[in-house]
């Protein structure tokens, strides 16, 4: 027994070895296989349910333990006045660098700053402009604001020299986003080369020009599409300025990357540790020396949602976790109300305080790669960094970055990760909170600024065939939910399901509560009764729920029952087994279960309850 004297230690118990493990998780298979507890990722990476630790790893040169992330909160409000006022607030409230979001820029939601040198004057009116961290966001159309950036800060009589400005330069993300270019990459590189030597000839430290991930993950891609996207970027921006006759070495050093961080966070901190070893081993290619690159990152866009908004507070927690665990240098987050317009004063101290929590109270800056020596992350670097590398080779084949995309490779391969994606989500292979599983169908939507999104025109309001979308995952349920919204407007009622329970309560409440989420999922609510109980003045369709012990005999004379009392469509909740011809002769159509399309069978729903009796 321990005493004080003698206090329990880790030397009281047995060694845990592999083979222990085993024995109890066979045990709790119950002659299950031992693979099912693997996964892969959309790159076919296998992810391994247990890892011996890496004792020989190396600490990946990053941010310095014990030096925070910086801090970073979005600027966007189209009145120059009112975004001054964030940006003073956001930084009295312990931000530690601002993102300058101009109007059309790709995370812009509508919103932004106006892309004038009196607009930018005003937003930055009595901001330090030495004292933070800067970066920009930049949209082919309103490039031109970088050198007004440089221009407003040595009009302030500041040695460029003292800011720690990120211009965001990015001619080839353009590209990707909008599928157009007014210019070809030639021109573009011989452009964005000049404009970097300018600002370096002006004393700018730089970086100048951003590789970054975020279109391809705002698309859909996986983490290595979006790391090999970032290193093809990268090496063009390289290439350019070395053909301009800078400084292989001056070169590198211009250019930084921006990631996306989202809420899988294995994969989030594996993928920022491989971006930092991709773009060494770049450097060691070329011949020259390795400095840690500067890495930045912007929570996801595509795992937001709009409803069950406070969800994403949860979701972009573990993201910041995940990107400062990985290194990031600077991190922003996206408000969680984004998704409904443009964020309120509440809202964006919520991103920023998400971030000083981290920091200040869990000290998640304190120790220089964390991840360094677990052997769950390091394999999941080693893999990201290989499956990266190959389809970066795919990408240089084609010709480099521009090449790929003029050609659709980039698009095509994104396309085909976004599809399995979204079948995974409709399926709920894929979880999002408050979307495809435990919706609130009674919810009210948080409150945004009274601010009215920009309409796109001209060029960017034209759909092309070689643009990367900017979708998020819960759009197609959220639109089920939007025509859920509709009738209750048009009737005073929403459209319903009919959940016909057999048995006592612990027959049947597991399979009731699946069929209500389910069908609230997409805006039909759930009503729950006997089969006695169906009416078909309530609704047209009706759910068979019991437990799996229910007779064939009883579950087919409730669905008999169910069908002579009018209902259009009967569905079942469990597998289709040997029961399954005598319940569809009974009237059962549908068999949910886990694993089910659900988008499909929730827009057949529709249809079904918007057909006329004849």
């Amino acid at each position: 027994m321990a005493t004080p004297e003698a206090p329990i230690s880790a030397a009281d118990f047995p060694a845990a070895t592999e083979a222990h493990w085993r024995r109890l998780v066979d045990a709790a298979l119950k002659g299950g296989s031992f693979e099912r507890l693997k996964s892969r990722t959309y790159d076919r990476l296998t992810i391994e349910p247990l890892y011996s630790s890496a004792r020989e790893a190396n600490v990946i040169a990053a941010r310095p333990g014990g030096t925070a992330w910086a801090v970073m909160q979005r600027v966007d409000h189209p009145d120059p006045a009112a975004a001054n006022a964030q940006a003073r607030e956001d930084l009295d409230g312990g931000a530690t660098g601002l993102v300058l979001v101009f109007a059309g820029s790709v995370s812009a939601n509508g919103f932004g700053l106006e892309a004038n040198s009196a607009a930018l004057a005003r937003v930055l009116d009595g901001v330090d402009l030495r004292g933070v961290v800067w970066d920009l966001n930049l949209s082919p159309t309103t490039r031109g604001m970088a050198r007004e950036v440089a221009t407003l800060i040595k009009s302030r009589g500041i040695n460029p020299s003292a800011t720690n400005l990120r211009f965001s330069i990015n001619p080839i993300g353009g590209f990707a986003a909008a599928g157009r270019s007014a210019q070809g990459w030639d021109e573009l590189a011989s452009s964005f080369a000049g404009a970097t030597a300018g600002l370096l000839d002006d004393g700018f430290r730089g970086p100048f020009a951003v590789a970054d991930g975020r279109v391809i993950h705002n698309a859909g891609g996986s983490e290595a599409q979006e790391l090999a996207f970032a290193l093809a970027s990268a090496v063009a921006y390289l290439r350019a300025l070395e053909n301009s006759a800078m400084a292989l070495e001056a070169a590198y050093d211009a250019i930084y990357f921006r990631l996306t961080a989202d809420a899988d966070q294995f994969l989030t901190t594996a993928k920022f540790r491989a971006m930092r070893k991709l773009w060494a081993r770049v450097a060691t290619t070329a011949g020259i020396s390795a400095k840690p690159a500067i890495v930045t990152a912007e929570t996801a866009w595509r795992m937001l949602t709009r409803r069950d908004a406070y969800g994403n507070i949860l979701r972009s927690t573990i993201a910041v976790a995940a990107a400062g665990l990985g290194g990031a240098d600077a991190i922003t987050v996206l408000p969680h109300t984004a998704t409904l317009g443009l964020p309120d004063g509440f809202a964006r101290r919520v991103a920023r305080n998400m971030q000083l929590v981290l920091l200040e109270e869990s000290n998640l800056s304190r120790v220089a790669d964390p991840a360094a020596g677990s052997g769950a992350f390091e394999v999941l670097t080693e893999q990201l960094c290989l499956a990266a590398w190959m389809q970066f080779q795919e990408i240089e084949q084609a010709g480099g970055a521009w090449p790929a995309l003029e050609s659709g490779l980039v698009q095509r391969n994104v396309a085909t990760v976004r599809a399995a994606r979204q079948q995974a989500l409709a399926r709920s292979k894929e979880i999002l909170t408050g979307t495809n599983a435990y919706p609130d169908i009674t919810e009210s939507l948080p409150a945004v600024l009274a601010v009215a999104p920009r309409a796109a025109s001209g060029e960017a309001a034209k759909v092309n065939a070689l643009s990367l979308p900017r979708l998020r995952l819960a759009e197609p349920f959220e639109a089920l939910r939007d025509k859920s919204d509709r009738i209750l407007a048009a009737t005073g009622s929403r459209p319903k399901v009919f959940l016909a329970t057999l048995g006592a309560p612990a027959d049947f409440t597991a399979r009731a509560n699946f069929a209500a989420n389910f069908f609230e999922a997409g805006g039909i609510e759930a009503v729950i009764g006997t089969p006695s109980d169906y009416r078909p003045t309530q609704t047209a369709i009706a759910c068979l729920c019991s437990s799996s012990r229910a007779s064939e005999q009883e579950l087919a004379s409730a669905a008999a029952a169910i069908k002579r009392s009018g209902a259009r469509h009967i569905y079942f909740t469990g597998r289709l087994g040997a029961q399954g011809d005598m319940l569809r002769a009974a009237g059962v159509q549908t068999f949910i279960d886990e694993g089910s399309d659900a988008l499909a069978t929730l827009n057949a729903a529709y249809d079904i309850l918007q057909q006329k009796d004849h």
